[in-house]
Order: structure tokens, then C-alpha cells, then sequence
């Protein structure tokens, strides 16, 4: 059953159309890597499934759930509040600068939207903080401020924040991109857990090898449009694309 779909998604910035009618979806349990060159529309796509850009045509769904409503003089017209709010709780985001709120503890930054958003007791967020720091090895960090934490510790309070609304389906935007390789291997050895225990992931990477290992499929984006979506070894070990071979041969060199 497909948690997340994407029909025909259109973003346009100053007259220049960066999603050229994006279509894909995605089924439950799956994780699904996204490739491709740097300006391919990567993250323009992830903020537009995240609601950080208004899309200009197509639609998003999330389990079942429509963000957009209707088309008006050809503009894509929003869903009501309660529906976005609803389709926000649904995905779990992770930036690939942390985004943590440097003046809270590790702690808070994970209790915080349990307690404001979802208003559960204080009790049971801490509670919900210890178990999901302890999963990420990070037990002893809770009183801890971001500052005192490496990069890839960073990086693993952010995926336990994400993890804390319990979403159906959770988007990482070039999760290791600031890291060393040392604590590159740190965070792709958390989303391979994450993989291993069936949850829906995308993974937006520039790590060719993690995305043939870990994925189900593999879709590579290229000029806003999408030019493979296969399994990895129809798009990464056997393309018949030439712009995917292209591509793959210059990350060889």
C-alpha cells in the first residue's frame, strides 16, 4: 500500500521550472534513495513534500491525505489547516545541518513538539526521549546542549527528534553531507537500523554505494525530471540511461 505519492508535482522559481512534473510513490515499509547531480531539484522536492515551498501544479498525498485540494486558474489550491497539520505529523524530517535549537538540551529538543504539538505529559515525553536517545546510543547525552556533541551525535538527536511523532514516513536531505567519513559510517549504520526494523524511508545522498546497499529502489532526478526508477541494480549497477551512466562514471573519477 503506497503511505506517500507524488502526481505530477510542479515548482517553478522566478519563471524557472525547477520540478518539471515530478510522479512517484511509495509503499509502506519501503526506502526508496534519491539521486542525482547538485541543482536536479533534490531539495526542492523534499521542501515541497515538507510544506517549506508552495508547489505551483500536481499533488502530494500522504497517507491518504491530499495536500492539495483543488486547481484554481491553474494554481494548485491547499487543503485546510487541520489536513496540512495532519499531513506534517505524518513525516519525520532530517536536515542535513541538524537544525537543533542550540539553547535546549538534547532532551527538550526532543520532548519539545511532543509536549507542544501533541500535548502529552512531561512525564511520558521524557519518558518517549529516553528510549528513542537509548536507541541511538546516546542515553548519557540527554542533559547535554548541542554544542558538546560531535557532528554525528548531532545528527542522531536530530533522527531521534524526527523519530519522537512516531511518522509513517520519515525524509533525510543528505544526511551525512557535513560529516567526516568517520562519522559518516556512524549515521548510515543508524538508517540500515532504521531500514533493518521495515520503517518508510527516502533518503536524499550523494553516497552511491549506501543507496545501493541499503534501498529497494532508487530514483535519480536530473533537470526536474525523473530519468530512472528501479532497483538499484537496474539504476546503479546496470543503467541503460546514458545521463545515469554519465553520472554514475564521473563519481568513479
Amino acid at each position: 500500500m503506497a503511505v506517500f505519492e507524488v502526481k505530477d508535482l510542479r515548482k517553478s522559481f522566478a519563471g524557472k521550472e525547477v520540478l518539471k512534473g515530478i510522479s512517484f510513490s511509495v509503499e509502506e515499509g519501503e526506502v526508496v534513495a534519491v539521486i542525482g547531480p547538485s541543482g536536479g531539484g533534490k531539495t526542492t522536492l523534499l521542501r515541497c513534500i515538507n510544506q517549506l515551498e508552495r508547489i505551483d501544479g500536481g499533488n502530494i498525498s500522504v497517507n491518504g491525505m491530499d495536500m492539495i485540494a483543488a486547481v484554481e486558474d491553474g494554481k494548485a489550491v491547499y487543503a485546510d489547516k487541520e489536513t496540512l497539520r495532519k499531513i506534517t505529523l505524518s513525516i519525520g524530517l532530517v536536515f542535513q545541518n541538524y537544525n537543533l535549537f542550540p539553547h535546549f538540551t538534547v532532551r527538550r529538543n526532543i520532548t519539545e513538539a511532543l509536549v507542544r504539538v501533541l500535548k502529552m505529559p512531561k512525564d511520558a515525553a521524557n519518558a518517549r526521549a529516553h528510549e528513542l536517545l537509548k536507541k541511538m546510543g546516546l542515553a548519557d547525552k540527554a542533559e547535554a546542549y548541542p554544542c558538546e556533541l560531535s557532528g554525528g551525535q548531532q545528527q542522531r538527536v536530530a533522527i531521534a527528534r524526527a523519530m519522537a511523532l512516531e511518522p509513517k514516513i520519515l525524509f533525510f536531505d543528505e544526511p551525512t553531507s557535513a560529516l567526516d567519513p568517520q562519522l559518516t559510517a556512524e549515521i548510515l549504520k543508524v538508517i540500515r537500523q532504521l531500514a533493518a526494523e521495515k520503517r518508510t524511508l527516502v533518503i536524499v545522498t550523494h553516497e552511491i554505494g549506501f543507496a545501493a546497499a541499503v534501498a529497494d529502489r532508487v530514483i535519480m532526478l536530473d533537470e526536474g525530471v525523473i530519468i530512472a526508477n528501479g532497483t538499484p541494480d537496474e539504476v546503479i549497477h546496470n543503467p541503460t540511461n546514458p545521463r545515469v551512466k554519465e553520472f554514475l562514471s564521473k563519481l568513479d573519477e
